[in-house]
């Protein structure tokens, strides 16, 4: 996923530059005047971002200023209301730059990020440690009883209260300025981390000059890899990159096994080979600081620190949850291994199984077994297809319509935007979206959102993605796993659309990291209902309505390949765990042979590596450090949650609007399992996941 953190912080340092642009010239020095406030992309230039940001910093240090010289009481309006009410600016230009660095970068841009992270987590450490700032919300907290607050108002409270806690704000001074040291730190190795394996992906290229090289891949891979080639300066060849469009098609289909080993060899290297872009000891820093925070803050581990505000609450929790998994997942692994080892003895070329082996020959066994072709499948994926079906069902649960708009400023020829409405057309928000790989997006499918809801103030949210490209003769056509995919990230721009709080720091996917993986999942159910494949899934050349027995088929197969795909969530899950557990850090730390050792202790066979691998594991910098469970975690809720709507209709109103009521619209502003609670009627149960995932039988 992803949304997008702000993360509000930075010294109050200003620059001198002789092109600061005046304030009139500077679009995010004001309110967007676009219909909608939209960004206005086709005015914002590089040169614009540093002078926004100094004004987003000083006057949010005014603000913060009048608040702490306030001579009347500390109350909930006069400090936590100002507070969550103090960064326009700077919540308006890191909602366009944040954004276009991670979708639309350029090296410009990432070396205006380098620069400004530093100062940036300055700033929020200046404002989470000013003394008598806590003072005032302190103050508040404590009286909070008192009060009469909302529950949502509560909520709020007592997440600014632990803002300030968990920042920092009972440590002494010297404690503080450490901590600020490792914050700064932290910052600028997370971003060092994201530009290496963004110029790790950009500088692989496999160039393929022979046309026998090409046996196995469908003709439509093959033609979208000769145009990659010929944009890139090599006509007459074929282009693999690591993009997820490329190198998984690549590995499924191509008869070539070297170039299938060389491929996925490149990819699971990524961020640990000797280049500009290795990123070991980056991540090696990164755990030892995360350690040194933690301990400050009077934790044990990193993961405690971040777990006590999620909803699984310590390390044992989640590690208990992900052994009890694993104990399923693995046996189910190991017999798909010798089902495909079968398949692999049968060609008598007496080749052991390989990582590399597993895509291509899983492949051929879903055909065998169910004689089914994923390139059968995917005429009847068009991706524009995908989406109005994925609109569609969110018409259908939640009475909202998309309308697509051609005069909203873009900062792509390759987004699109659409206005989202109730049914009694008022207007909800505005959702972009942005599907095909390029040079300057990192790989991956996220959420994110230029303008976040609170109050009367509607969302801008945007699902980006790396999808399979459209080539001169062929539309973009969608693997099984994409369709999923574009069906999750919609699920996560309901969260921040339909998200109805008063107040930003509780709206939308602002809850804790195991809740904000519900909405997306449970609308990956819908994609493949038969119903709802019968409204999208339609011949991109005839207009066929796929027929029923593609559906059965791929209905069929729905658990096939689970071991393994569960298999691998897992061992990244249990990667990140153990990383963030340590509680104490040798120095001569090497992370490669610290996953090597967790892999082998843990028993995972040679042919499976974990889904995401340290020098290479971009949720774990970000915002999924011992959080990356959360898509298991999750998915015992979305399957539970999901069992609610086959029982009563998988398009029941009244089913649909308690999740809408309860899940969608409030954010984080009650706790998640009491508004799960609240639209289930009890605590979720692990069977349907197990059943969902083929792990029951």
């Amino acid at each position: 996923m992803k949304k997008t953190v702000l993360i509000l912080a930075a010294s109050c340092m200003m620059y001198s530059c002789s092109t600061t642009p005046k304030v009139s010239d500077n679009p995010l020095l004001s309110e967007f005047t676009t219909e909608f406030g939209a960004p206005p992309f086709q005015d914002i230039k590089l040169e614009h971002y540093k002078p926004a940001f100094e004004q987003g910093f000083n006057e949010q240090n005014e603000l913060i200023e009048a608040i702490t010289k306030n001579a009347e009481a500390p109350t909930f309006e006069n400090v936590i209301v100002a507070l969550d009410n103090s960064s326009p600016t700077l919540d308006r230009v890191s909602g366009v730059f944040f954004n276009l660095t991670s979708a639309e970068s350029t090296p410009e841009l990432q070396a205006l990020s380098g620069e400004m992270m530093p100062i940036l987590t300055g700033h929020g450490d200046n404002i989470y440690l000013n003394a008598e700032l806590f003072d005032k919300v302190n103050q508040v907290y404590q009286n909070r009883e008192a009060l009469n607050l909302t529950t949502e108002q509560n909520r709020l409270l007592e997440k600014t209260y632990m803002g300030f806690v968990r920042s920092g704000a009972n440590l002494d001074a010297q404690q503080k300025e450490r901590l600020k040291e490792i914050n700064k730190e932290l910052a600028s190795l997370g971003l060092k981390f994201g530009n290496n394996l963004l110029g790790e992906d950009n500088s692989y290229k496999l160039f393929i000059e022979n046309e026998e090289d090409l046996a196995g891949l469908p003709q439509s891979f093959i033609e979208g890899a000769a145009e990659e080639a010929k944009a890139a300066g090599q006509e007459g060849k074929w282009l693999v990159t690591l993009h997820n469009s490329s190198r998984l098609p690549f590995l499924q289909y191509a008869a070539n096994r070297d170039l299938r080993e060389e491929l996925f060899t490149a990819y699971i290297n990524r961020g640990n080979n000797d280049n500009e872009f290795n990123n070991k000891q980056i991540i090696t820093d990164i755990v030892k600081l995360r350690l040194e925070k933690a301990n400050l803050l009077g934790y044990d581990s990193f993961s405690n620190f971040v777990l006590d505000r999620n909803m699984a609450k310590d390390s044992k929790t989640v590690m208990d949850f992900l052994n009890n998994l694993w104990g399923y997942a693995l046996p189910n692994a190991k017999a798909e291994a010798k089902e495909l080892q079968v398949m692999m003895d049968k060609e008598g070329k007496n080749q052991k199984l390989e990582a590399w082996d597993w895509w291509y020959y899983t492949t051929k066994l879903r055909e065998a077994k169910f004689d089914l072709n994923e390139d059968d499948i995917k005429p009847y994926f068009k991706l524009e297809n995908v989406r109005d079906g994925a609109f569609d069902v969110a018409s259908k649960l939640y009475g909202i319509t998309f309308t697509k708009l051609n005069n909203i400023p873009v900062y792509h020829s390759d987004v699109e935007v659409f206005e989202v409405k109730d049914l009694e057309n008022n207007h909800i928000g505005l959702f972009y979206v942005d599907y095909f790989p390029r040079p300057g997006k990192r790989g991956g499918a996220w959420m994110s959102s230029y303008r976040d809801q609170k109050g009367d103030i509607r969302p801008l949210v945007c699902n980006v993605g790396s999808f399979t490209k459209p080539t001169a003769t062929t539309p973009s056509l969608l693997t099984i796993d994409e369709v999923e995919t574009l069906f999750h990230e919609l699920g996560h721009g309901l969260h921040g659309l339909l998200t109805n709080c008063n107040y930003a720091g509780v709206s939308g996917t602002s809850v804790s990291r195991d809740f904000v993986e519900l909405p997306s999942q449970i609308n990956e159910h819908w994609a493949f209902e038969p119903e709802v494949l019968k409204s999208y899934a339609k011949h991109y050349q005839t207009g066929e309505i796929i027929p029923d027995e593609l559906i059965e088929k791929i209905q069929k197969q729905s658990t096939f390949n689970e071991g393994f795909r569960t298999t691998e969530l897992l061992a990244a899950s249990i990667l990140d765990m153990n990383l963030h557990n340590l509680t104490e850090i040798d120095p001569n730390l090497d992370v490669v042979e610290f996953e090597n050792q967790a892999m082998k202790d843990l028993g995972l066979i040679s042919q499976i590596p974990p889904r995401y691998r340290t020098t290479y594991f971009n949720h774990i910098v970000g915002g999924y450090a011992a959080g990356y469970y959360s898509y298991l975690w999750a998915n015992v809720l979305d399957s539970d949650a999901f069992e609610a709507f086959k029982e009563n209709g998988i398009f029941d109103a009244e089913t649909a609007n308690k999740f809408k009521t309860y899940i969608l619209e409030k954010g984080d502003s009650e706790d998640p399992m009491t508004l799960y609670v609240k639209f289930r009627g009890a605590e979720p149960k692990l069977e349907p996941m197990l059943k969902n995932r083929g792990l029951l039988k």
